[in-house]
This record gives structure tokens, sequence and C-alpha cells, in this order.
């Protein structure tokens, strides 16, 4: 079982709604440090100098200057440690221009990422990034960054060992499609056993494919709800739950609250502002 404590949900693009991509600009001696947390946007991490160590679902990673981390939708994150000289690029997309971006790729969903980009590389990402930094309606250059990421993710060597396994690759891009997929079903269409696309799973993701799963229908219920026309109940069932009442159960154990108060007694943007000292 997954050991990771709870995530709060905070939106990785500007409030605003308007922008489908964005670069933000990270320093300890600026900004405090969001607690742990996840959300629909694939994100990208590159660490422009200094040092820092992250957890990431069970997982603790230590990277430093020049090193590239990437996390996928509703794997959860919080910068546990920083040098006083971090200097850091978030660099996150709404799903579906990551989706669009990656289309190329054998699955079209961001995996995640761990490397140390060769020195060129590295300086080429981050004057990308800082030529859009803090800036909208950058689709486009943020497009361009984001395949020039994964097309490294592909063939740098400097990556850590063990690589993901292809049964996370693939159970990461048949769960990202439908959140409701059992892992019976999943081990069947991929012809090997429950426990060896568990194992996997959580060594690569740091989160069992059960407690991933259910962040996604979490995910997709924000997601119906944000959309409008819909009462809770009905985004219940159509996001994976079997009933409200389980989706308030699991809903409650994620996340501190309940759907209702999420949604309308504004817990959502008091975790939306929140910052650990």
């Amino acid at each position: 079982m997954s050991t990771v404590g709870r995530a709060i949900h905070q939106e990785f693009l500007p409030a605003t709604g308007r922008s489908r991509a964005f670069v933000w600009k990270y320093s300890p001696v600026n900004w405090g440090r969001r607690p742990r947390h996840f959300h629909i946007e694939p994100e990208l991490n590159l660490i422009a100098s200094g040092c820092a160590t992250f957890g990431i679902g069970d997982a603790v990673v230590t990277v430093s200057e020049g090193d590239l981390l990437g996390f996928p939708p509703a794997q959860d994150h919080v910068l546990l440690d920083a040098s006083p000289d971090l200097y850091l690029f978030a660099i996150g997309m709404a799903p579906m221009l990551s989706s669009d971006v990656l289309r190329a790729e054998r699955d079209d969903v961001m995996l995640p990422i761990r490397l140390r980009l060769p020195p060129d590389e590295f300086r080429s990402v981050v004057g990308r990034a800082s030529a859009i930094v803090d800036r909208d309606q950058v689709e486009q250059p943020c497009a361009e960054l984001w395949e020039q990421a994964h097309w490294l993710r592909r063939r740098c060597t400097t990556r850590p060992i063990p690589r993901m396994h292809v049964l996370t690759r693939r159970s990461l891009s048949a769960v990202s499609r439908a959140p409701d997929l059992e892992l019976h079903s999943l081990a069947a269409r991929l012809k090997t056993a429950d426990s060896e696309i568990s194992r996997y799973f959580h060594r690569d993701v740091g989160l069992t494919f059960a407690r991933y799963r259910t962040r996604l229908r979490l995910l997709r219920l924000i997601g119906l709800m944000d959309a409008g026309g819909t009462t809770l109940s009905s985004a219940a069932r159509a996001s994976g739950f079997g009933s409200y009442s389980q989706c308030h159960r699991i809903f409650q154990a994620e996340l501190g609250c309940s759907p209702r108060d999420f949604f309308r007694a504004g817990l959502r943007e008091q975790m939306q502002r929140a910052y650990d000292p």
C-alpha cells in the first residue's frame, strides 16, 4: 500500500483561465513552498541552479543544476528541501494541449521524467524557458519547449537506473484514457499478472495503481463540475464512482473535505492559496 500522506489539489495554470500553457519561476528567496499537491496539468521542473530534494509520491529524489523532472497528471509532488541558490522553471500545460504536442509519441500522455540534460541541451532549454517565463499567450513556444523536453527523455542516456518499465508506460497510457479501468482488466489486456503491473507502477510513479486511478477520478469530477450543467451525484457517476456516497468517502480521504465543501465553502480557494512557511 502507498504510504504517501495526504496531498491537496492545486491547479498549475493561472487562475485567469485563459492560458493553456505557462512557465513559472521559483526561488526559495522569493517564494514559500507549496504543500504536497497534485493537479490535472502535466508539469516539468527544470533545475536552472542550485539543488533540491523532492517528494514524489512515496519516493524522495535529490536533483541539482541540469536536471529535469516531469510529473504526469495526478502524481503528487512537494519540495522538501532546497539550497539557497535554487532556481527552477516549472512548466505546465493543459492535458489536451500536451496530448496534441505528443501525438507522434507511442503514447501521447505525460510520463514521469527524471534525467540529467547534456550541457548544450540544458543551455537551450533554459534559454527557451527564460524567454517565456511569467508571460501569457505562450502556447506555441511552450509547446516547442515541451516537445524538446520529451525528445530528450527518449534519447538521453544520462537517466537514472532503473528505467521506467514498459508495463508502467502502458498502464499510465491506458488509465489516463479510462480512469475507471480495473487492474485485473488492465492485466488481461496487457497479458500479465496484476502483481507485475502493481510492482513496477509503484516503483516508477511512487503511487499504487489504485491510488493513482482514484486521483484521476477526482480530477475528472472537478473538471465536470467546472464545466457546469451537472450535479455532484451525476458527476460522481460519470467520473467512475459507483455512487455519490463512495465519491464522498474517497474525496474526504484524499482531500480532507467533502465534495460540497470543496466546491461551495471556499475550501478549494484556500487550498489554491496555501503555502508552507
